[in-house]
């Protein structure tokens, strides 16, 4: 059988400017596979960050030109070099590649990361598989107790899993807090159970009515917003925890507010390379494992995505994929480059 010898990828190629570019591939040597994609989801915080340069020179955010964009990808296997013996042609992947039309990688490599998209779970959904990873991190280092009041703020598409995640694990309140209504009605869909269509500089009375004057056990930050950081800590009760998730482009502007240290609140940070490759005795916890765990849930209807998939573009569209990303961003969840359109 014959074997594509290029693959699209797209590419950062400068300031607010992505393109498809064409790369030279491979056929699949000895313990490889050949993986066509169909679906990837843009991160959006992550991708219009690194597409637009919304970061400050001291930050840890980097991106050089030519630069290949995201990392959730779904694709098919199409073909096995000699000895292939986990995944056979057909079986459906996720990895943490980026937008890319083929991969070529060993079967077990700890890098490419693939995990089975179980029956009953379509490509699409599947493609939110890495960030739903990067969210459970957060919330299994947020160690949470039954009955516990949690708030998240900021109702992305990390944010729209938090409260998936959360509601899985027996809150006495969730409270999700956005300004844009169209998040706040998505969240309560998925288990919050009180929704503010709010700014949080709005919110700490709110969250003090809901909690009956107690204030949140956990407080979920999101956003990316560096201001959001020291104002979702007045909603918290002494000793509660923040868990920030949303990664900004500007952390000097993340200043502690003297309720860290006037209610001795914990601030957890949850970063998804941290995740270990591989599973070991002291912690199961692994990156494939999360994943495995997440589209469980998404298989047997804990958690649900599909309605949360608003937009697809073709890949050759991807300059007006992160145009829309960078600059109306509040119309948008779920964006996906579906592959079948190339």
């Amino acid at each position: 059988m014959s074997h594509p010898t290029e693959s699209a990828v797209v590419m950062f190629t400068g300031p607010a400017q992505a393109e498809l570019h064409a790369e030279p591939i491979a056929a699949p040597g000895p313990g490889q596979v050949l993986v066509r994609a169909t679906w990837s989801l843009i991160s959006t915080g992550t991708e219009t960050i690194l597409y637009g340069r919304r970061f400050e020179d001291t930050s840890r955010w980097k991106v050089g030109y030519p630069s290949a964009a995201g990392y959730s990808h779904v694709g098919v296997v199409e073909a096995c070099g000699p000895g292939c013996k986990t995944w056979k042609v057909g079986d459906h992947l996720v990895s943490a590649d980026s937008h890319r039309q083929y991969i070529v990688a060993d079967e077990l490599d700890p890098g490419a990361g693939f995990c089975r998209v179980p029956d009953g779970v379509s490509d699409r959904d599947a493609a939110w598989s890495i960030l739903g990873r990067i969210v459970q991190m957060g919330v299994r280092r947020a160690a949470h107790a039954l009955g516990e009041d949690v708030v998240v703020v900021g109702l992305g598409p990390l944010g729209q899993l938090a409260v998936q995640y959360v509601a899985l694990l027996g809150p006495r309140t969730l409270t999700a807090i956005d300004p844009v209504p169209a998040r706040v009605e998505m969240a309560t869909a998925h288990g919050a159970t009180h929704g503010l269509a709010i700014g949080i500089d709005q919110a700490a009375e709110a969250v003090k009515d809901i909690t009956g004057g107690r204030m949140a056990d956990v407080a979920y930050d999101m956003t990316g917003n560096a201001k959001v950081f020291a104002a979702s800590q007045q909603l918290l009760r002494t000793l509660g925890r923040q868990v920030l998730i949303g990664d900004t482009g500007f952390p000097s502007g993340q200043n502690i507010s003297e309720a860290v240290i006037t209610k001795s609140l914990t601030v957890l940070g949850c970063m998804g390379p941290q995740a270990p490759v591989e599973a070991n005795n002291w912690y199961y916890w692994s990156r494939g494992h999360m994943v495995d765990l997440f589209l469980a849930y998404l298989a047997d209807g804990r958690m649900r995505v599909s309605d949360l998939n608003t937009d697809a573009f073709s890949p050759a569209d991807c300059q007006a994929a992160y145009q829309k990303l960078l600059h109306h961003r509040e119309q948008t969840m779920g964006t996906h480059f579906d592959w079948s359109k190339l």
